[in-house]
């Protein structure tokens, strides 16, 4: 990874966002960068010096757009604007979020059509690029026009005014009036998709752990349940050929490959005709969120690529007015991903209990504990995991189907494409927390299969856990520990890492 990510005209990858919002890479823009930068910002100027007004640059906004504004008041324009716009409140927002916004920013500010001055941008990206994160409040966006309350508390932070976090998190304290915007600047810094779209970009990364995880676990509860695998056989698999579906399918099949569990019961005293939904349709539910992930992407890829901003200088020298900021086309996904990670997570408690059921887990002590009766073994585990699920399904409410006016009704339909994001950031947390129940448990009932032995990819991932320090079956200990080492083994990708070759 690199240390640095060099901003140019064109779109950063999801990479990129992740390399800068998470590991703290460096950031600078590139030479065609500050090019175009100049290139619109000559437009900018040569229309602040027209005496007819122009929405950004000599007038106010919003509901106020009517109101000519004179020159020498437009510098105090554009400092009222990010001051009063840097409205949010309650907890603050993740160092991630704001790194990864900040970044998309600095994208749009490079494709030279928001009219900023280069030395605007390169202070923004000096800005990121020495680990300086803006405090941002989780509450005051509507998402349209996009995220406009945290962007202006990143603007406001270059202007040398509100609250800043260094690298090591502290708050530290800069010289006021540091950076005067000029005309259409401040617009140009906070009206964007850029929080909702950098909370996609970092959930698709991780979403890309956990299905691949999530195929693991499901493999480990087939193999641990005694369930059968004729059922994720290719040829089955492609008389429904959703290219998810089949990723998961071959993905099942490769870490139960060489599964000596498996083996033991693959015979013709076997008289189980099928398996319950949840190890039997894992593939089908799996690969539609894959597929839903795949589409999402698309949406992310089609929206890094764009220049965000109202209103926006256009390769032919015009400035125009648009609704390009509207976060329709980022909300609708985010709340997609938010209903695929709550069924994904729902089929997987399923799995977890069926383990602590003596009427369906073929043969396992009651809730897998060592001394049924004294012992409780991983029975409030499940608690914990519906409980989970549960929550999920609430986050799975779309927000993007809400709005409210505002802005004395000029903005009469938003998109709530912030709310949408934040949900889903913590159902991820909850789906990850969920996997882990499910693989710790899955490897405890691999134990208790013994001599049997398990697959090399499922046996690895157990003795991950033990190497970890979760013990395997014996008399009850603290759990909860042990739940959160299995949520960082999903989390940091040490289980999804076993999986293997892909298709």
């Amino acid at each position: 990874m690199s240390a640095t990510v060099v901003v140019g005209t064109g779109p950063v990858s999801i990479a990129d966002v992740v390399a800068v919002a998470r590991h703290g890479a460096g950031v600078r823009l590139s030479a065609d960068a500050l090019a175009a930068i100049s290139k619109g910002r000559a437009v900018v100027d040569e229309l602040a010096a027209d005496t007819a007004p122009h929405y950004g640059i000599s007038t106010g906004f919003g509901a106020l757009a009517t109101l000519s504004i004179p020159a020498e008041r437009r510098r105090d324009l554009q400092r009222s604007l990010v001051r009063s716009h840097a409205a949010s409140t309650g907890p603050e927002v993740e160092r991630e979020v704001v790194r990864a916004l900040m970044l998309l920013r600095l994208s749009t500010l490079a494709t030279g059509h928001t009219g900023v001055r280069p030395e605007t941008a390169s202070a923004y990206a000096a800005m990121l690029d020495a680990g300086l994160t803006p405090v941002v409040r989780e509450y005051g966006s509507l998402g349209c026009s996009g995220d406009l309350a945290p962007l202006a508390h990143c603007a406001l932070v270059l202007m040398g005014e509100g609250e800043v976090r260094d690298a090591t998190g502290a708050l530290v304290t800069q010289p006021r009036g540091v950076y005067t915007l000029t005309e259409k600047e401040g617009l140009a810094l906070i009206n964007g998709t850029d929080g909702m779209l950098g909370m996609l970009a970092l959930a698709l990364h991780d979403l890309a752990n956990l299905l691949d995880t999530a195929d693991v676990a499901a493999a480990m509860s087939v193999e641990s349940l005694l369930g059968t695998d004729a059922v994720f056989a290719a040829d089955l698999q492609g008389l429904r050929p959703h290219p998810g579906q089949a990723v998961s399918a071959a993905n099942i099949r490769a870490v139960l490959h060489g599964s000596g569990i498996m083996a033991s019961h693959q015979t013709p005293e076997c008289t189980r005709v099928q398996d319950a939904y949840s190890l039997r349709c894992a593939p089908q539910v799996h690969g539609a969120a894959r597929d839903t992930v795949a589409h999402a992407r698309d949406v992310a890829e089609r929206e890094l690529a764009s220049a965000i901003d109202n209103p926006v200088i256009t390769d032919d020298g015009r400035v125009e007015s648009n609704g390009n900021f509207h976060g329709a086309p980022v909300g609708y996904v985010l709340d997609f991903l938010a209903i695929a990670v709550a069924d994904v997570a729902s089929m997987s408690e399923r799995r977890t209990d069926r383990f602590l059921d003596v009427a369906r887990s073929n043969g396992l002590p009651p809730f897998l504990a060592h001394d049924p009766g004294v012992d409780s073994g991983l029975m409030i585990a499940q608690y914990t995991a519906a409980g989970l699920v549960s929550e999920l399904k609430r986050l799975a409410v779309p927000a993007s189907v809400d709005s409210i006016p505002s802005s004395a009704m000029q903005e009469d339909h938003v998109s709530m494409g912030w709310h949408a994001a934040r949900k889903l950031r913590r159902a991820i947390d909850g789906l990850t927390r969920v996997l882990g129940i499910e693989v710790l448990t899955a490897a405890r009932a691999m134990d208790l299969r013994a001599p049997l032995q398990p697959s090399p990819v499922t046996g690895a991932v157990r003795d991950l856990l033990r190497a970890r320090g979760i013990p395997g079956p014996g008399p009850d200990t603290y759990l909860s520990p042990h739940l959160e080492t299995a949520a960082e083994a999903v989390r940091d990708g040490d289980v999804a890492a076993h999986l293997g070759a892909r298709p």
